[in-house]
């Protein structure tokens, strides 16, 4: 197979723009088994279903090819409840629908597509809370009304960290107002902790599980099957195949009795490494912790513009440009300083963005 395609270093990672994740053997393997056989697909997706739900701790789980699709199907299955003549002409009863899915503005995300989108895809109007700088459970309260189908929580570090309801104290609130609530927790690596805040988890089945692109859509066996239904009308352009499910449930085997240890130790090695950069006039390198909490640990890289060669905009913008393309976390690159993350990274993967950023910096 030819193509002119380029060896990519991921400093950034679990990044849909980069593929998320690479495979195990025995996830690829697990892959080929499912490709090279047939298999009655309602029955595969029912078992598939009970052994996810199994390892999430919900009553049922519906895979699917996305976490953005799960989304659309958790929203629209809210929307029809176990009504086949709305799920089927969906669109063509979309007008008289009429329901709205609450979501705080400061998860009003772009994960590489507008989550706003995926909550009209399920049919829904959506209702922002609160504001981009904070949001109070009082604001929620008050925007729940008759319409209310159900309220989206985003589980992110996308998403605006200060003066923002915890997961736990939004349940609490909306399930006192009997109201659905879903959690998008797609790059989560807790699988099962979330079941009991939410009637409706998220997940990516290729992010922290790293298996093939997937999504899972778990949680109490009443809004599961609301979204199944689905299946038979949008959910038709949303299928995955048999060869993915094989190879998600094969990861999920693989990460549910997985020894991080090593893992953890080999990182924290490539974060020692990457302080080298220090050496470098202007820039300053800090081990920084993840913004939503979550286990994982990066190198900081702090450049002042004033005393090195090159700014933080331009460094990020020349390790994409080399011959070999080094992605990092760029989000705060206006600030001066952007991540690399070691989860990704082997020790010659390290030295190559030392060298790389050398070159960058005309070290001599």
């Amino acid at each position: 197979m030819n193509m002119n395609l380029k060896k990519v270093i991921n400093a950034s990672g679990r990044m849909s723009i980069l593929g998320v994740s690479t495979l195990s053997d025995d996830v690829l393997e697990a892959m080929k088994l499912g490709a090279q056989h047939y298999y009655e697909m309602e029955k595969l997706h029912e078992e598939a279903g009970r052994v996810i739900a199994s390892h999430f701790h919900t009553e049922s789980a519906l895979v699917t090819n996305s976490a953005s699709s799960a989304i659309a199907l958790a929203v629209a299955g809210m929307m029809t409840e176990n009504n086949t003549f709305l799920a089927e002409r969906f669109f063509e009863q979309r007008p008289q629908l009429n329901g709205d899915v609450l979501i705080m503005t400061g998860h009003l995300i772009d994960y590489g597509a507008p989550v706003d989108s995926m909550i009209c895809l399920g049919g829904a109007n959506v209702k922002t809370v609160g504001y981009a700088n904070g949001c109070t459970l009082e604001q929620v309260k008050q925007a729940v009304d008759e319409n209310t189908k159900a309220m989206l929580f985003v589980q992110s570090h996308h998403c605006v960290q200060k003066n923002m309801p915890s997961v736990e104290a939004v349940s609490k609130l909306v399930r006192s107002l009997d109201i659905p609530f879903i959690v998008d927790a797609a790059a989560e690596g807790d699988i099962s902790g979330y079941s009991k805040h939410a009637d409706v988890v998220i997940f990516s089945g290729s992010k922290a599980i790293e298996g093939p692109t997937s999504g899972i859509l778990a949680g109490k066996k009443e809004y599961v099957n609301y979204a199944k239904q689905h299946n038979r009308g949008i959910g038709r352009a949303m299928k995955i195949g048999k060869e993915s499910i094989f190879g998600l449930l094969k990861a999920l085997e693989e990460y549910v009795v997985f020894d991080n240890r090593n893992s953890k130790s080999k990182q924290a090695a490539i974060l020692h490494k990457l302080e080298y950069l220090n050496s470098i006039t202007g820039i300053d390198v800090v081990v920084h912790a993840d913004e939503a909490g979550r286990a994982i640990k990066r190198a900081r890289i702090h450049i002042d513009e004033h005393a090195a060669a090159q700014d933080a905009a331009y460094v990020v913008r020349a390790l994409k440009e080399g011959e070999v393309a080094v992605y990092t976390r760029d989000y705060q690159v206006n600030n001066g300083y952007f991540d690399i993350d070691p989860r990704s990274l082997d020790e010659e993967d390290a030295q190559y963005i030392i060298d790389r950023m050398e070159q960058i910096m005309e070290v001599s």
